[in-house]
């Protein structure tokens, strides 16, 4: 390829810019914190914009319906307010679904697109770009974080170091004490200290967490900590889209200089700009890492540099191993067999899910035949069975609930009439029955329904009347 004698002429100091800031991070490749180069790009834009993703994080605890807290995990009464929606443990099973969408969505997702969700939304590198963020505007670029570090101690040195760690802990706290407004604790309880030893060591954890992996640790907490990287080569396979170097088209890599041309080299032009903006240090012209979050910045520097010396754009893209081997285009995803099996346990989860979330019932009804004795003989020679009825009111407002039986045992009878019985919000009550019969009363069929009743609807449930009869 013959290159523009005049546009490498305007593009001279910018390749020897791209030179002096690779070789510097080639010089720092030992350093214990990668800082990362920042730049803008599509996929720079991309990563600004699903941070959005975590907004509702910090706005859920604030947002309000029918009166109360629209999202808020009540501990205490075990209640889980979502809305519209009120969760009691006995539907925890609902989780269960949620957990195995989330599971098998992000081992389809990996397998078509590699790791998007570590590059893109989760919260390790979410908090962490926002973290490098504000580093770089107190302390600037990646070169002069670099000379700061290495700089003696002095005032402004420990003026910058103050406000990004003031910043930084800021955040933390903010997270902590974010999460815990789910949790029915307010800002009001914080500032009059009427919060206790749980509530205080769960933000805490949280803030130092985020303040630690997000602040210090950043790319090693990916590389050493997340064992996401170490299961992710056996989601993908030689279909799955990533970030790749086209090493057919870049080798044999050459740096550029200017009216120069080497027959046998590639386009790549070994500026080390796509490793300069990896925020896991990752040399993605070796190939894939499990340090790669495929967050498609080296895309975006490489983009740039081929735009800057007049080649095609391209030379790291997001392409198969199929493609960029053989040529062949990337199989579609339906016609994949491993995501079809991720898309059909996907469905499954999501309708159980729905279905469960369309049919949440408003109050549970249990009947439990006591056990010891099953049943006992009164002086007037009737048998009596006890029965305990356990009723649970799944709205958050008072129930007054009505409980009767049918039967075809003939003279049954109970021992109290069980109307109006309160039950509280959240709660269950168990109430206890007495029933008896002559045995000669009772023929073959010996069940019986108990009924219960309230402005939420109807519930009933079957169950036996023990005689020495039916224990022959």
């Amino acid at each position: 390829m013959v290159f523009d004698e005049s546009v490498m002429t305007d593009k001279k100091i910018q390749l020897e810019t791209l030179y002096e800031e690779g070789d510097q991070w080639v010089q720092n490749l030992g350093d214990s914190t990668v800082h990362a180069k920042r730049m803008g790009g599509l996929f720079r834009n991309v990563k600004w914009v699903s941070m959005l993703i975590w907004m509702p994080f910090f706005i859920g605890p604030y947002l309000t319906w029918n009166d109360r807290q629209a999202i808020l995990f009540d501990m205490e009464n075990r209640q889980y307010h979502l809305f519209d929606v009120t969760i009691f443990p006995q539907d925890i099973w609902m989780l269960t679904m949620v957990l195995l969408f989330l599971a098998i969505f992000l081992a389809a997702i990996t397998t078509v697109l590699g790791r998007v969700f570590c590059g893109y939304f989760c919260f390790q590198t979410v908090w962490t770009d926002l973290f490098t963020q504000i580093e770089q505007w107190v302390e600037g670029m990646p070169i002069k974080r670099r000379k700061l570090e290495k700089a003696p101690m002095s005032f402004n040195k420990i003026k910058l170091k103050m406000i990004k760690h003031l910043l930084w802990i800021a955040i933390a706290l903010l997270s902590g004490v974010t999460w815990m407004l789910y949790f029915n604790v307010t800002w009001a309880d914080y500032f009059s200290g009427n919060v206790d030893m749980v509530t205080i060591a769960i933000t805490s954890i949280i803030a130092v967490g985020a303040y630690v992996f997000a602040g210090f640790m950043r790319e090693q907490t990916c590389l050493w900590i997340c064992p996401y990287a170490r299961i992710q080569g056996a989601m993908i396979d030689e279909q799955t889209v990533l970030p790749t170097y086209d090493y057919y088209r870049g080798e044999q890599r050459g740096k550029l200089n200017k009216g120069e041309f080497v027959k046998d080299n590639g386009d790549c032009i070994d500026c080390h700009q796509c490793v300069a903006v990896c925020p896991t240090g990752v040399d993605i012209r070796k190939g894939q890492e499990y340090g790669c979050i495929t967050c498609g910045l080296c895309i975006d520097a490489c983009d740039a540099v081929m735009e800057k010396v007049g080649k095609p754009k391209g030379l790291i893209r997001y392409t198969s191993l199929v493609e960029l081997e053989s040529n062949k285009s990337t199989q579609a995803f339906y016609k994949r067999p491993r995501v079809m099996v991720y898309a059909v346990i996907l469905i499954g989860a999501l309708s159980m899910l729905a279905y469960g979330m369309m049919n949440i019932a408003s109050m549970e009804f249990k009947v439990l035949h006591d056990r010891q004795p099953l049943f006992v003989q009164l002086s007037d020679g009737s048998i009596r069975n006890k029965y305990e009825l356990k009723v649970m009111n799944k709205t958050d407002a008072e129930m007054m609930v009505d409980i009767t039986y049918n039967s075809s045992i003939k003279s049954l009878k109970s021992k109290k009439q069980l109307n109006s019985v309160r039950i509280p919000s959240g709660n269950v009550k168990s109430i206890f029955v007495y029933l008896s019969a002559y045995e000669n009363n009772v023929g073959d069929d010996n069940g019986v329904t108990f009924v219960v009743s309230s402005d939420q609807g109807t519930l009933e449930y079957d169950t036996t009347f023990f005689t020495p009869k039916s224990m022959r």
